[in-house]
């Protein structure tokens, strides 16, 4: 079979998400969960549909960037649609700033989203509270702009406007939004009006949002509403006034608030959190401790390679050039896409079981040659990473890989500030647990092999 170098080329966007609700998408999807330490979507899953249906319930999921929790997050929306969930999947970074974040912004965010799903679904509310609740906010902006001597905005002081002719609430909060996403003085101007007033904004999401939608949603013969959260584990790390940081004092400081909503939560949080002093009560708070998806294992503890992680890498890379093909079948087209098997294994090897790093090598592969890539192609590109990252390690920074290397532990928030944001390290987890390993291709710099 001859491989389609068009299609070839944009399936391996680094940035691309599959989604496996979409049907191209699900031939290109491969369910590492055997190999990462645990079904953690079956997990997530299981406590709405199975453990608690009718009862909200609120979770929180993390990992490294680029490990595929966006690609996961999808696959949970997926499941629980087939089970009769209407879910309302968004990503916060389009809505928020991830710099400057407070409960009151990832509120509104969730009340818009699901506003503009339900009228998506034809459910119409009457929420009275909510809209007089907007329409303080519009007039204190309104009076900010004009003090700042600019012209008034249209549409912040009216927010009876929508397609329908109807006050929406997704429509309303848009407006406002729209005016102080850019701009930190009018953000704080908001805040301002609205942090007072956090427990009333809640009430009026539950009571004249959340509450009907999901009895207005069983009469449609659904099961339930559930609201993922993507991408605040992308939120900055900075300290806020208080000293406390970011993640902090959003997760654990005003955690009880944020899991107040009465509907299906997955919240992702910073990866941080997990070795933060304050882990013990951030779990305290919610209930739960965040479920982690660590890399996939091509290698064990003892550095052997793991044959189950490997073959299930190699899928993933010729699923995306012959998704029509049977998987055993795809193993006989390796020299369509690589010079031989061993280029392939090098490159999952290399990877550290790290999606986006695999997708990330193969793309630059693919600008500077076609298929079959050579080996000598991948190495140029490993040197060339190689290169990038002992670049930006410091003295004390290998005085902590070697510790790693003999010791497979990351400790405390510094350590991982150091080494895990920085993808130095990676982690894994298997039936003992979890451990961590110096990410393969920073593993091969001569400051490393004694």
């Amino acid at each position: 079979m001859a491989l389609d170098l068009s299609k070839f080329y944009q399936v391996y966007n680094p940035s691309k998400t599959l989604n496996v609700g979409n049907a191209q998408d699900r031939k290109y999807y491969i369910d590492f969960s055997a190999v990462r330490g645990g079904k953690i979507i079956e997990e997530l899953g299981r406590t709405i549909a199975r453990l608690s249906p009718d009862e909200p319930t609120c979770q929180l999921f993390t990992g490294h960037i680029g490990c595929g929790k966006s690609t996961e997050l999808l696959r949970l929306k997926n499941e629980l649609e087939q089970q009769k969930f209407h879910v309302v999947y968004f990503e916060s970074s389009q809505d928020l700033v991830m710099a400057d974040l407070d409960v009151t912004d990832i509120l509104l965010a969730i009340a818009r989203q699901v506003s503009e799903s339900l009228e998506q679904a034809k459910i119409v509310l009457q929420p009275r509270g909510f809209k007089a609740l907007l329409q303080g906010a519009a007039k204190v902006l309104q009076t900010e702009i004009e003090l700042s001597g600019k012209a008034s905005v249209p549409g912040v002081g009216n927010l009876k406007a929508s397609t329908s002719g109807e006050f929406s609430v997704g429509f309303g909060i848009g407006e406002i939004t729209a005016k102080t996403k850019n701009s930190p003085d009018l953000r704080s101007q908001l805040r301002q009006y609205l942090e007072p007033r956090t427990d009333t904004l809640l009430e009026v999401i539950n009571k004249e949002l959340l509450e009907p939608a999901i009895k207005e949603l069983k009469l449609q013969n659904k099961q339930g509403l559930v609201v993922i959260i993507d991408n605040l584990d992308r939120m900055s790390i900075s300290a806020k006034p208080s000293g406390r940081s970011q993640p902090e004092y959003l997760f654990v400081d005003r955690g009880e608030q944020l899991k107040q909503l009465k509907c299906h939560l997955v919240y992702t949080i910073p990866l941080v959190l997990t070795f933060s002093n304050d882990q013990g009560m951030l779990n305290n708070r919610f209930g739960v401790e965040p479920k982690l998806l660590p890399m996939v294992r091509v290698r064990s503890r003892s550095g052997s390679v793991y044959d189950e992680g490997m073959e299930l890498m190699r899928q993933m890379v010729l699923a995306r050039a012959f998704p029509d093909v049977e998987p055993q079948q795809r193993l006989t087209l390796i020299s369509e896409v690589f010079d031989s098997l061993e280029t392939l294994d090098r490159l999952c090897l290399v990877s550290g079981g790290h999606v986006r790093n695999l997708l990330v090598l193969l793309h630059s592969c693919l600008q500077k040659e076609d298929p079959p890539l050579s080996r000598k192609c991948l190495e140029d590109v490993i040197r060339r990473q190689r290169d990038a990252l002992i670049r930006a390690v410091s003295d004390r920074e290998w005085e902590l890989l070697f510790q790693v290397a003999k010791q497979q532990i990351v400790k405390g928030e510094d350590e991982y500030q150091t080494l895990l944001r920085s993808m130095f390290v990676f982690e894994y987890q298997d039936e003992e647990g979890g451990w961590f390993s110096i990410n393969p291709i920073l593993a091969e710099a001569k400051q490393l092999q004694s």
